[in-house]
């Protein structure tokens, strides 16, 4: 028992990055009083308070929300902070600002916006799209990626002004932010095929001559 917890608690088995996100999101989660000064909300975003680009992903609105997004969060984390540390740990910094920007053009009715699901879609179809790629045949990522999609379209056509669907949000006001995914998703994929194409060059790649030794 006690090697095995050693192994799961080691250093280099902890996605490290995401937890502290997650305790953050946890802070902000008990402290309901901040969600006004956190949300991405566009009006304030553009009179200049660009913190919440970044700190309204860590607001949730009740903590079944929370509980869903910080889970997955957490587990997406763990299968990708080790394996792809530079791309998931940019992804945190830049996916945030893709789905802000994403928000305000395609949904500007949407002024507030919290929550990690959409950086969640991101990240689950940059792993998707890797685990695929790694073996074509397999049927697992492409089910993956096929249930997100589909749950994106059923969102536009029915999420929309519709609360939260399966899970309830606290706030009777809020509704499924379908922009916000679909700018985690498109950021996911560009992120899979912009690793893709650079793993492919370097394989095409020379090798580097050596220097001879006299």
């Amino acid at each position: 028992m006690r090697p095995l917890l050693r192994k799961i608690l080691a250093p280099d088995q902890i996605p490290w990055v995401f937890l502290i996100v997650t305790v953050a999101a946890t802070v902000i989660q008990f402290n309901s009083g901040w969600r006004g000064q956190l949300l991405c909300d566009s009006n304030l975003i553009i009179a200049g308070e660009w913190w919440r680009i970044w700190t309204g992903h860590l607001v949730h609105f009740g903590w079944p929300h929370f509980v869903a997004d910080a889970g997955l969060f957490l587990i997406l984390g763990r299968l990708l902070e080790r394996q792809h540390p530079v791309i998931t740990r940019v992804a945190l910094v830049a996916m945030p600002v893709v789905i802000c920007v994403t928000i305000y053009v395609l949904d500007p009715a949407m002024v507030r916006y919290g929550g990690l699901s959409a950086i969640n879609f991101g990240l689950l179809l940059f792993l998707a799209a890797n685990g695929w790629q790694k073996n074509w045949v397999d049927w697992f990522w492409p089910a993956v990626m096929a249930i997100y999609v589909g749950e994106v379209i059923l969102e536009t056509f029915y999420g929309q002004g519709h609360g939260g669907g399966m899970i309830q949000f606290d706030d009777p006001s809020v509704r499924v932010g379908t922009a916000a995914h679909i700018g985690g998703g498109a950021y996911g994929i560009f992120a899979w095929l912009a690793s893709w194409l650079y793993r492919r060059r370097r394989k095409k790649a020379p090798p580097a001559p050596h220097a001879s030794v006299q």
